[in-house]
């Protein structure tokens, strides 16, 4: 066998295996006298796949590293570490045509699986740690939950093995432990002397404790920091924003970087007794009134004729994209940036409802809406937002004020859980599920009941129609991950191959029987992960 010292390259053997010991040379450290080529390549395959697998590559021998830092967490029971091994292990089907068949995706049960072992405080078991740790460097749509789940010994490990150091990069700080916030001199020096990510992280947890140390931080160098890194600090203050910090951020709508000063003139037009905001209100009521001369009040908008210094000092971009009008452009902003509280009095005290069902003179209205769609979302108001959205049987299916889909699932993001799962709800029986994709995205996971049995009965109705079901194939992958298991007794019925309509697409009966054996199938299995994680006493 070769020595630990002289073992050869992990890419040597693949291509040694590949062309074959004929055509390539064995490296000199395989040529055992006695032993054939083919032979001593694979016992260093074999050698070198151990390697491999323990999770560090193979280095001389050093210093054995400190222990990895206590979990307190208890590890999950042993179904839930076996779920979790086949989950880890599951290799996607590479079925042709389009077609998944029945059996289900496990790959796309882990995120769910590791929030709900994060949510009931259960640590990792150690032995698939480098198997989580190689899934989420594929998909970093699994990092967070990931390395929530993974704690400490991830960090210990990434720092071993450079495939993972991803991990490092994605905690605060790298890992690198903190000192204690009220430790003023340890707090001091490491924001003087750390690096930029232990800088960022010493901010973002002082922020979330006392925010006015975190400010004055931030003060004490702030004029010698590169604007890159005054923007990121910056972007920290949205942790506990107050009034406290308006001076600050008026400070910084002078700053030499554009980037900085749209970032500081956002902040504080989330404060609506902010002097800025208060400065965008008056701006923004100078444009818009009401009209009691025609026999319907009607709203009149004159759009800003200049983009003056001041208001670009407040964060007004003067430029506007390609294709837009300059006035346009400066009107949304305005109106983007003040407070909502601004309208009722200024447009004879109606409601939010009252106010968006007015006609708009010259053809302003999809500016103003669009305008108050963005401002409703940044200060999260829910009246607002649901007079933009309507009802969600309304024949338009943009809605009263949303000019698109996407703007409207932003306006429900505002508004309560169960709240927006009944609206979603009644706009799939109107729209159907073709227009309803986006919506349903923003909807609280498992899904309400109504929500669900919408979702189901619109798939039904396709079904009988003999659609394909490849074209509701995004809709079906939400609701293998969204729907309440429970609804998996429900649809046992729809797993038979239904009798097709003349006008049926050629063989859709048989898809949709796959489809829906594939979500049933699926619904189980997201029960029984939830049996095997109970809640910890």
């Amino acid at each position: 066998m070769p020595t630990p010292h002289a073992r050869p390259a992990w890419d040597d053997l693949v291509t040694a295996a590949l062309l074959g010991t004929d055509r390539r040379a064995l490296p000199s450290a395989l040529q055992i006298p006695g032993k054939e080529a083919p032979a001593a390549l694979l016992d260093a395959a074999a050698l070198q796949t151990v390697r491999r697998r323990a999770g560090l590559r193979p280095a001389p021998a050093a210093t054995p590293p400190e222990p990895a830092a206590d979990d307190p967490r208890p590890p999950v029971p042993p179904a839930a570490r076996h779920r979790l091994a086949t989950l880890l292990t599951d290799q996607p089907g590479t079925g042709s045509g389009g077609r998944r068949g029945a059996a289900p995706d496990l790959m796309e049960l882990l995120p769910q699986w590791l929030a709900l072992a994060n949510a009931r405080g259960y640590g990792p078991p150690p032995e698939l740690l480098p198997a989580l740790l190689n899934a989420a460097r594929g998909r970093t749509d699994l990092r967070p939950q990931a390395l929530t789940f993974a704690g400490p010994r991830a960090l210990w490990l990434a720092r071993l093995n450079p495939d993972w150091k991803f991990a490092l990069r994605a905690t605060p700080g790298g890992g690198v432990p903190l000192p204690a916030t009220d430790d003023t001199a340890q707090v001091q020096q490491l924001w003087e002397e750390g690096l930029f990510a232990e800088r960022v992280a010493l901010l973002t947890t002082l922020r979330a404790h006392t925010p006015a140390s975190a400010r004055g931080l931030l003060l004490s160098t702030w004029s010698t920091e590169r604007a890159e890194d005054r923007l990121m600090f910056l972007d920290s203050l949205r942790t506990g924003l107050s009034g406290e910090d308006e001076p600050f951020l008026e400070q910084a709508l002078t700053d030499r970087s554009r980037n900085v000063r749209a970032t500081a003139a956002e902040l504080l037009s989330a404060l609506p007794d902010s002097a800025l905001a208060g400065r965008m209100s008056a701006r923004a009521a100078s444009c818009v009134a009401v009209d009691h001369t025609s026999s319907t009040p009607t709203l009149t908008v004159e759009a800003p004729h200049e983009c003056d210094a001041d208001m670009e000092r407040d964060g007004v971009t003067p430029k506007p994209p390609a294709g837009r009008g300059e006035r346009s452009w400066w009107l949304g902003q305005l109106v983007e940036a003040a407070p909502l509280a601004t309208w009722q009095p200024r447009l004879g005290n109606r409601t939010p409802t009252e106010i968006v069902a007015l006609p708009v003179a010259d053809d302003w209205r999809g500016e103003l809406h669009a305008a108050w769609c963005r401002a409703a979302v940044r200060q999260r108001d829910a009246a607002w937002s649901r007079a933009l959205l309507g009802t969600p049987a309304s024949p338009d299916a943009a809605g009263p004020g949303a000019v698109s889909l996407a703007e409207r699932a932003k306006l429900l993001a505002t508004l309560p859980a169960a709240e927006r799962a009944e609206w979603v709800a009644g706009f799939i029986a109107t729209h159907g599920l073709s227009e309803a994709f986006q919506l349903l995205g923003v909807c609280a996971v498992p899904w309400a009941e109504p929500l669900g049995r919408a979702v189901v009965d619109s798939l039904n109705i396709a079904r009988d129609a003999g659609s394909y079901p490849w074209s509701f194939s995004g809709v079906m992958g939400l609701a293998e991950r969204c729907l309440d298991p429970a609804e998996a007794v429900r649809l046992d019925a729809l797993t038979a191959i239904p009798d097709e309509p003349e006008n049926a697409s050629p063989g859709a009966g048989g898809y949709w029987s796959e489809a829906f054996q594939r979500l049933v199938t699926t619904l189980r299995l997201r029960a029984a992960i939830r049996a095997e994680l109970p809640p910890r006493p």
